[in-house]
């Protein structure tokens, strides 16, 4: 059941989604650290999905249309709000005697964008509650859930965690510096596109 469950999140976290558009746009941005934060973002929503839906509320989300439909047009408006702000973003430039970025932003404000990118995604919701329901099940003990919880927020750490050392590696890094404007608005327009089928879901 660990290994199943294991597998189904490795999947949905290789598959492009906000949390990835988000990752790459604050590793990008604002560089490696502030990329690494944006990871433990996620895997914290990632563990509160859990708490949530091991105590049954994703069942209750699922059946009330009030509590989806409120939760999905939160999730559209945050990433649109995301979107629209890296189409303004300003250009940083990289400290040739440091090799890195100047942050514009705190490593806890990093992790509150990861945090709340995850938890407004109604996606993550339905995949927590399809997991619960048809892989994990209702009887599962408290020890085997704080096992997997454990697995799956390291799982959702380390991988974005390798997106945001890919992308910030030096030569990459260089790469994105001499196209930072439009690439800015590249995610821009994609996390605008994103929140926007997500609210016509």
């Amino acid at each position: 059941m660990i290994a199943t469950a294991t597998i189904a999140h490795l999947i949905a976290l290789i598959s492009p989604g906000p949390d990835f558009i988000v990752a790459c746009r604050n590793s990008i941005q604002y560089f490696r650290k502030i990329g690494l934060w944006t990871a433990v973002g996620f895997g914290i929503g990632v563990c509160v999905h859990m708490s949530y839906a091991f105590f049954g509320l994703t069942w209750m989300i699922s059946q009330s249309d009030i509590l989806f439909t409120t939760m999905k047009y939160l999730g559209a408006v945050y990433l649109i709000y995301l979107g629209v702000s890296s189409l303004f973003l300003k250009n940083t430039k990289i400290d040739l005697k440091t090799d890195q970025r100047v942050s514009k932003i705190k490593w806890y404000t990093a992790t509150k964008v990861g945090l709340l990118t995850n938890l407004l995604n109604p996606k993550a919701s339905l995949f927590f509650l399809s997991l619960f329901t048809i892989v994990i099940g209702p009887e599962v003990n408290l020890t085997v859930m704080a096992i997997l919880a454990l697995i799956l927020f390291s799982t959702t750490v380390l991988w974005f965690s390798l997106v945001a050392v890919f992308l910030t590696h030096q030569k990459m890094r260089y790469l994105f510096e001499e196209n930072q404007k439009s690439i800015n608005r590249l995610f821009g327009v994609i996390l605008i596109i994103i929140g926007i089928r997500i609210a016509l879901f």
